[in-house]
């Protein structure tokens, strides 16, 4: 999930001649050979709204994985999208925080009914706002009410403005406190990238260092998440990647791949969808948590009417999200849009079965195409997982 203009899930159906031009047939590999299946044709569900590149792994029970591709990694040269692309990982990584976070309660370092003043003393205040009235669980669910004001695009002129503009957690922050809350702590629930920069910086009050070499230490390397990387101020991803691309109309396609992301700290890190599978497996599966913090993060609460419509019967735990499965239960989740990759995710309640799939264009010209995108992708998570 993102917030609005730059980090918006931005999706539309196709406009450009181009995209069939060049469009490739979708690629199927599975470990034990599958036919071409329902993976397969939910990617190019996705790819048929006019979305240039799409990439999807599902891991079984047993571990088999398969993956299916289709589209192109480039609009002008008709490349193929690659299976094992890196993408940016965007607000997938809350998830990541979120984990260090109750890490961090395991070993008794903090405690998540602690406020935010314990942590960073006049941080938090101002125009209603009041570090003292809001705990690290608030943070961390998006109860907290703290407005959120990230800086963004919405058009290409202001892409080609701002692409190289970043900012440190601080200014970020003190962006939000010239905002009223947007409601009291506690008596409600709205999205706000501001709650895990705050995170980040107790992160790195509590521990010293900063929250990427949290992640990398105690989620990266133990798990060998090699295709996993915090990539700071740089502005390009590694090879193999997919270009991503951002429809601002209907007329207006751009190559939106080289940015910087507005809060390199938290949210400069890209995957695989294998490293992705691997995180959620191993975090659901009580690889990283114990049974007690596990079952902390798994507490939901409803999501806001407006997220609602995109995450029909969705809650909110901390830093984790809960979809309903047709079939009958649920899966968790935590998808992500940033810089025109899209990426939506699901792990069953145990942890042996999951997917991600991954979109390379953000095709944001209308709010119906947005939600049009988000039901196509969800529909391949639910099928993967049922």
């Amino acid at each position: 999930m993102s917030s609005t203009s730059r980090r918006r899930l931005a999706i539309a159906l196709p406009v450009a001649a181009v995209l069939a031009a060049c469009a490739v047939a979708a690629v199927v590999e599975s470990d034990d050979s599958s036919p071409r299946g329902q993976l397969s044709q939910d990617v190019e569900a996705i790819h048929a709204l006019g979305i240039s590149g799409v990439q999807a792994r599902a891991i079984a029970a047993d571990g088999g994985e398969t993956v299916a591709t289709s589209g192109v990694s480039d609009v002008n040269t008709g490349a193929p999208v690659p299976a094992d692309g890196y993408f940016r990982m965007a607000s997938t990584s809350k998830t990541l925080v979120a984990t260090v976070i109750l890490q961090l309660e395991a070993e008794g370092k903090l405690g998540l009914d602690d406020t935010v003043e314990r942590w960073l003393p006049g941080v938090v205040q101002g125009n209603g706002n009041d570090g003292g009235r809001i705990s690290l669980r608030q943070l961390l669910q998006h109860t907290s009410g703290i407005h959120d004001d990230l800086p963004g695009y919405t058009t290409a002129d202001e892409y080609y403005q701002q692409r190289h503009d970043f900012y440190t957690s601080e200014q970020l922050v003190s962006r939000a406190m010239a905002h009223a809350l947007d409601f009291a702590p506690g008596e409600g629930w709205a999205y706000a990238n501001t709650n895990y920069i705050l995170l980040g910086m107790i992160t790195q009050k509590v521990t010293g260092r900063p929250i990427h070499q949290e992640i990398e230490d105690r989620i990266v390397k133990p798990l060998a998440l090699d295709g996993t990387r915090w990539l700071g101020t740089a502005s390009t991803l590694p090879d193999p990647h997919a270009k991503a691309y951002q429809l601002f109309s209907a007329d207006s396609r751009v190559d939106v791949t080289e940015q910087i992301p507005v809060d390199p700290e938290d949210l400069s890190w890209v995957t695989t969808t294998r490293d992705e599978n691997t995180f959620f497996r191993a975090l659901l599966g009580g690889r990283l948590l114990p049974a007690r913090q596990l079952d902390a993060m798994k507490q939901t609460v409803p999501v806001s009417a407006e997220l609602e419509q995109m995450w029909p019967g969705g809650r909110y735990g901390l830093g984790l999200a809960q979809r309903p499965l047709s079939c009958g239960g649920t899966y968790w989740s935590h998808e992500g849009g940033d810089a025109g990759y899209i990426t939506l995710n699901g792990v069953t309640e145990d942890g042996t079965r999951s997917v991600v799939v991954s979109m390379s264009e953000a095709l944001g010209d209308t709010p119906e195409h947005i939600l049009a995108q988000e039901k196509t992708a969800g529909a391949l998570i639910d099928h993967a997982l049922c």
